[in-house]
């Protein structure tokens, strides 16, 4: 692997309730790499993504990102570097119109207002959602939300983008676009999910969480072919792979595990 970009150094956390959500995490991300992160409900993904860009802080342990510790100190620099598309889109759409929410971080950045400007109409563009900008997001569509929070990130050219379950509640045809726009991305790209056949399409690396601990890490090919493991995290392999339920047959024809 080449000079890691994010790192992640026996890092732990435990919730103020005392829940121990992470545990001896320690994992290094090149950059330009895409990876997912995989595991069952409770396993620790949404915990483990939301440190990315210091929205949680590590209770123990250490990450850096581009050599930068992330601390309180380093936060702003930090989400400037990583851009975050959470699982429920209302969590950062709060401004009047759509294109007020996607100018939003680089207007904070303190850009000026022709370069934010295109900014903004260049993201909205690249999700297919410039048509919407000038309706208030509470009237927006389920997939329409995650569409304009993705154009929120990319607005801000960050060097990292994570996203936490980015094909939940979408339908066919937007999760195909999302697909195509995550390949597009050229930077480094972290995802945490629970679509098996999205990893298996974008990621070549797979990480495997299971109570709040690295339980696999390597090739998604290697690990969905994994029964032992597979089983032991409550997970399965993509449909793809899979064998037709009525023949028996594999999809392609062939053991994909062969």
């Amino acid at each position: 692997m080449s000079q890691p970009f994010v790192e992640f150094s026996k890092l732990g956390h435990v919730y103020p309730d005392g829940s121990v959500a992470l545990s001896d995490i320690s994992l290094r991300i090149a950059q330009g790499e895409c990876v997912a992160i995989i595991g069952a409900n409770g396993a620790g993904k949404s915990t483990l993504l939301q440190h990315l860009n210091g929205s949680l802080l590590p209770s123990s342990g250490e990450l850096r990102v581009a050599d930068l510790p992330v601390n309180k100190a380093s936060l702003p620099q930090i989400r400037r570097s990583v851009g975050m598309v959470f699982q429920d889109p209302d969590n950062q759409l709060f401004m009047p119109s759509v294109l007020d929410d996607v100018a939003f971080g680089p207007l904070n950045l303190g850009w000026p207002s022709a370069e934010v400007a295109q900014r903004a109409r260049a993201a909205l563009e690249q999700v297919a959602a410039w048509h919407l900008r000038d309706k208030p997001p509470y009237l927006l569509s389920g997939g329409e939300k995650k569409r304009v929070a993705m154009a929120t990130v990319l607005a801000m050219s960050p060097d990292v983008l994570a996203m936490d379950e980015p094909s939940s509640g979408l339908d066919p045809f937007a999760r195909r676009q999302l697909i195509a726009q995550v390949k597009d991305f050229r930077h480094t790209r972290i995802l945490a999910t629970h679509d098996m056949d999205m990893v298996a399409e974008l990621c070549e690396r797979s990480i495997v969480l299971h109570e709040g601990r690295v339980a696999a890490d390597g090739p998604s090919r290697e690990i969905f072919c994994d029964t032992t493991l597979l089983a032991r995290c409550r997970l399965e392999k993509p449909l793809a792979m899979q064998a037709c339920p009525v023949c028996r047959v594999a999809r392609h024809g062939i053991d994909d595990c062969v």
